[in-house]
């Protein structure tokens, strides 16, 4: 059975995501205390797979997961989820909302339910733990009264109850997560996929224009770019592009070899069938038949075969 790491301790959000995500193949999921934890798992082979969060709607990307995919060996993301995102706090049996003093869980998490703490806790002091049900585990544990986790995390801790359920500051936030493994065959191209890819580009006037144009003179819809800093070079970053399409098509393998000569450093996250399975929109002269049409013509212009 294929071994597949999640960010753990079990109870976690990225554990439910990831048993969505190996559910069409028999999977032993294991727990890793950090998203670089479980991606290097993967990249000694000691797993088939990763399952991490990359970005919440609320709070944007998640930059450990980011950080992650750009250091060391290359992966690849081949499946996306989008799960929504609302949280139970869990306590110790007895333990009453008013003497809670404390609450644990993920920076993400207090940050999505810091509103609603405000106002139902607002004498509690929030204390950050590496996973929502590590804070879980710790209250188990007698170390803080109360923990934000997803609601899978009371199976997982018998010694807890939910003291309150269904906590959201934005009712309808969602998390994007990634299926994450080594390089290899990719999935097939369905009409509705995304391409995820990190640049480095030269620090000139009118670099990122440049890169943007490559994208729009190709009628590519990018749906997300962020930068990040490269933390041994200072005043200098890494941009993540995730965009409509699969390399398998002819206007991305297009672009992407634009974006390898222009950019100092280009590195291929994956792409991979889009949760909501929205189909991406192609110009008539951005699509498969235009660029294969141009290709031929061109090959004919070579050949000597005008028309």
């Amino acid at each position: 059975m294929a071994q597949i790491a999640y960010l753990g301790p079990a109870g976690t959000f990225t554990e439910q995501a990831t048993r969505s995500l190996t559910g069409d193949f028999d999977a032993e999921l294991v727990p890793y205390e950090t998203v670089p934890l479980a991606l290097a798992a993967v990249r000694r082979g000691e797993v088939l797979a990763a399952g991490v969060p990359v970005e919440n709607s609320v709070e944007g990307s998640v930059p450990a997961t980011l950080d992650a995919l750009t250091a060391d060996e290359p992966l690849v993301a081949v499946q996306e989820a989008l799960l929504p995102v609302q949280f139970d706090l869990l306590v110790r049996p007895g333990t009453e909302q008013g003497a809670i003093r404390t609450v644990a869980s993920h920076p993400h998490a207090l940050a999505q339910v810091r509103g609603w703490l405000a106002e139902h806790l607002p004498g509690a002091e929030a204390r950050a733990t590496s996973s929502t049900a590590a804070g879980a585990a710790a209250v188990a544990a007698g170390e803080f009264d109360a923990a934000i986790s997803a609601p899978v995390a009371v199976e997982h801790y018998p010694s807890l109850q939910r003291l309150i359920g269904g906590i959201a500051d934005v009712r309808d936030a969602v998390t994007r997560f990634l299926l994450v493994r080594r390089p290899g065959k990719l999935p097939e191209p369905t009409g509705a996929d995304r391409t995820s890819l990190c640049a480095v580009i030269s620090d000139e006037v009118g670099a990122l224009a440049d890169l943007l144009a490559e994208l729009s003179l190709r009628g590519i819809n990018l749906s997300r770019i962020e930068s990040r800093p490269i933390k041994d070079r200072f005043g200098e970053y890494r941009f993540f592009l995730d965009f409509d399409g699969h390399v398998a098509d002819a206007r991305i393998g297009d672009a992407l070899t634009a974006l390898r000569r222009r950019c100092s450093t280009v590195r291929f996250l994956g792409s991979y069938p889009k949760a909501d399975r929205t189909p991406a929109t192609v110009r008539p002269n951005a699509s498969e038949q235009a660029f294969l049409a141009s290709v031929q013509w061109v090959e004919d212009v070579r050949a000597g075969r005008l028309a």
